[in-house]
């Protein structure tokens, strides 16, 4: 069975992932910047799985950190298998609304944080001549989302990475997938802008959730589903709900059309919000 880090592990798609890779038996490091999140949810596995879950205090943007524990893992385990960055965060508003601390904020955690495991987990493949990374981008990644572009920036960057250390990575027996989730039921959309300043689409803390829009969303449990099928099939791009893949054929049909429907969106925020 696989020895497999999972950043992001203690929530929404990186707990869905930690618990199917727990219950084919596979040792699971549950890596999350929330120790707490990480420790209970290792507990809860360790219960009912036949795998081995370990929690790890770890925050991404930490390079130092991410490469020991990745480090830590491979050695205490003999190899390191499987990686899925995973870990992320939420930023949203329109562009004017936008304070350079969220451009920072996104680009630390989101592409930065997967350059770092992405650099860790290649080094030690490279050496042992196998293994395969798998990094979550977004359908924002593929697709032209407004209102939170320094996290669609960010996740277009995450895509280019992964497709480009694809190819060379084939070359050393190495295999690199992304993840693009369209839109997923997961606490990050509860945790919008979290820490920074305000705008419009900021989440409100002890606010009521809409019960009627999450059940619409894409449950964590089926896109782990997604996800573990996409890697057990080396897929380049794994790309899930179906809704996510239309929109990703829209992109691709016409880039023009992709732009105009996000068009409508700003119009009706800023209609809402009275801007203008």
């Amino acid at each position: 069975m696989s020895i497999t880090i999972v950043t992001g592990g203690a929530s929404g798609i990186g707990r869905s992932l930690a618990a199917r890779l727990a219950g084919r038996g596979d040792t699971v490091i549950i890596a999350d910047i929330d120790a707490a999140g990480a420790a209970a949810t290792a507990e809860d596995l360790n219960a009912r799985s036949t795998g081995k879950s370990f929690p790890a205090e770890l925050d991404v943007t930490d390079a130092d950190a991410v490469r020991d524990l990745y480090q830590r893992t491979a050695r205490d385990h003999g190899r390191l298998d499987l990686v899925f960055n995973n870990a992320g965060i939420a930023v949203a508003g329109l562009a004017e609304e936008l304070a350079l601390a969220h451009w920072d904020r996104a680009v630390d955690i989101n592409l930065k944080g997967v350059i770092h495991g992405v650099d860790a987990a290649y080094r030690i493949m490279l050496e042992q001549g196998h293994g395969h990374i798998v990094n979550t981008a977004s359908l924002a990644g593929l697709f032209p989302m407004p209102l939170g572009i320094p996290y669609t920036t960010t996740k277009h960057a995450v895509v280019g990475l992964g497709l480009a250390l694809r190819a060379e990575a084939a070359t050393r027996g190495i295999k690199v997938s992304t993840v693009c989730p369209g839109f997923v039921d997961t606490g990050l959309l509860k945790t919008v802008n979290a820490g920074l300043p305000e705008t419009g689409m900021s989440s409100k803390p002890g606010a009521e959730d809409d019960s009627g829009a999450a059940s619409k969303l894409y449950s964590p449990d089926a896109m782990a589903a997604d996800i573990m099928k996409g890697v057990a099939r080396n897929r380049a791009l794994i790309v899930a709900p179906a809704s996510g893949r239309l929109a990703w054929r829209v992109m691709r049909l016409s880039p023009r059309l992709a732009v105009r429907l996000g068009r409508f969106a700003v119009k009706g925020y800023r209609k809402e919000h009275g801007l203008g």
